[in-house]
């Protein structure tokens, strides 16, 4: 990016982040502020409807990321109480074991030797018990190391598993909060726009408005087909996509959210994206503006809360906001953080 679009860039990403940083980031239901970040009683609807929206989707990100924290603790505390019943019936069966072991030396040890010896009809018979006693002895100490560090391991699986599940009834308890914070930005939001003269609610776009747009530079991007065969395919597959409606946590197949969006149309091509926007941003290789290709991950906003598809011709495939569906838009729509090519 040159460097005069960057310092732009971070000029109107500081105005437009500053109100939400408090509420939005917070973790906790959004205390959503109605004043310009610049002060001033000269706020626009668009803008206060800008912020609403922004928060929502910063919230439905961290959302995201807390889903998918539980998804993977579910995981990982299903493989471990796997390996602790794996490891119980081993114990379970050591032990067995041994009972049996202690039962049949009893047996055969429960006479003195020299009696058993003098009573016995062939000597040589009884010298080869004796040798297989011994070697029944050898094999209950083998057994009996064998229960203790089956037992050991079971102890650290057990440990393992219930610390699991405390980290997964804490993100549980994570998640609701987020959950409540997207809420209450959108319903706040709504509220705004039921609020609004039918012309000006028909003709908003978020981020469009002459605050928002000003002294926003966007470089001319020649016209290149995709970097590789799955990039073309991921662009194929988000633009069969557009229209279909914008749902906070959604991954597809029928409605998303922004990072949804990307995850699902580069998994048709057969590669793994993370799930958040902000994961997105690092999961390749950053390129210049300037020379973005199709397929390519315009990441916005200075905390990378929003992403979109790079499709050619200055154009950008994106899930927008809630209530909107996906749709194209110029890329230079808001400020941009990074250009990342998977």
């Amino acid at each position: 990016m040159p460097p005069g679009l960057a310092a732009r860039t971070t000029r109107v990403t500081v105005l437009s982040a500053a109100a939400a940083a408090t509420a939005a980031l917070s973790g906790g239901t959004a205390q959503v502020a109605a004043a310009d970040p610049g002060g001033g009683g000269h706020d626009s609807g668009a803008s206060r409807l800008d912020r609403l929206y922004q928060q929502a989707e910063q919230a439905t990100e961290r959302y995201d990321a807390a889903q998918e924290q539980t998804r993977k603790l579910r995981a990982d505390l299903s493989a471990l109480q796997d390996r602790a019943a794996l490891g119980q019936q081993r114990v379970n069966d050591l032990r067995d074991e041994l009972g049996i072991l202690a039962t049949e030396q009893y047996r055969s040890g429960g006479i003195d030797p020299s009696l058993a010896l003098l009573l016995s009809s062939d000597p040589d018979d009884y010298l080869d018990r004796a040798t297989a006693l011994d070697r029944l002895s050898g094999r209950q100490a083998e057994r009996l190391d064998e229960l203790r560090a089956a037992e050991r391991t079971l102890r650290q699986q057990r440990t393992e598993a219930a610390g699991k599940l405390a980290e997964l009834d804490r993100t549980r308890v994570l998640l609701q909060q987020r959950k409540q914070t997207v809420q209450t930005a959108l319903a706040q939001a709504h509220r705004l726009l039921d609020a609004m003269p039918v012309a000006q609610r028909a003709a908003y776009v978020p981020g469009m408005d002459v605050r928002a747009s000003r002294d926003r530079v966007t470089p001319d991007i020649p016209d290149l087909p995709a970097a590789s065969g799955r990039a073309a395919i991921a662009v194929a597959t988000a633009r069969q996509m557009v229209g279909a409606p914008y749902v906070w946590g959604a991954t597809g197949p029928n409605s998303f959210d922004c990072s949804g969006l990307m995850q699902y149309s580069y998994g048709r091509a057969g590669v793994a994206l993370p799930r958040t926007s902000q994961e997105q941003m690092n999961a390749g290789r950053h390129v210049p503006l300037d020379q973005a290709r199709p397929g390519d991950l315009v990441i916005y906003r200075g905390d990378a809360s929003h992403v979109a598809m790079y499709v050619g011709g200055g154009q950008v495939v994106h899930a927008p906001y809630p209530g909107a569906r996906v749709r194209y838009d110029p890329v230079g729509m808001m400020p941009i953080t990074a250009v990342t090519r998977p």
